[in-house]
């Protein structure tokens, strides 16, 4: 299984009326999303699935792949690695799950994941984490495949 935590993309800051779940991204943001959507996209992943946070921030950044995103209110601001894990079904889902979400929940899961323990690592605004799970000489193994910026 292929897992790929994306932080969802530059946001305009709260001002006024507009909630936290329905800032948009920056033109910058945009930008960065775009380009690191055709950067997966040339990764050319097997039976890739796509899950967004319920935040608009989120959806935009997930949207750019062109392929269809599943909402899930357990990716939204305030997940626990335990939410992220269950709605990507790690490690046994076939083929690729993308999750967009949000900080500080995929850094803790990134820490989980590499060093068996949760820790606020940062993961960059559009930032990507490709972890690959596999087995060799009866040994299941977490391999970080790719650390991927704009």
């Amino acid at each position: 299984m292929d897992l790929i935590l994306w932080r969802h993309a530059e946001a305009k800051e709260a001002s006024g009326p507009v909630a936290d779940g329905d800032r948009e991204l920056t033109t910058r943001g945009l930008e960065h999303a775009h380009q690191m959507g055709e950067w997966l996209r040339c990764q050319r992943l097997p039976k890739v699935l796509v899950l967004s946070s319920p935040a608009k921030r989120a959806q935009q950044t997930a949207r750019v792949l062109g392929l269809p995103v599943k909402v899930k209110t357990q990716l939204g601001v305030g997940a626990s690695t335990a939410d992220l894990l269950g709605a990507a079904d790690w490690p046994d889902h076939p083929g690729a799950v993308i999750l967009v979400s949000h900080q500080p929940a995929l850094g803790r899961l990134a820490s989980l994941l590499l060093a068996g323990a949760e820790a606020d690592w940062t993961i960059k605004k559009a930032g990507i984490w490709w972890f690959s799970n596999r087995v060799r000489h009866d040994e299941t193994q977490t391999v970080l495949r790719e650390v991927h910026n704009p």
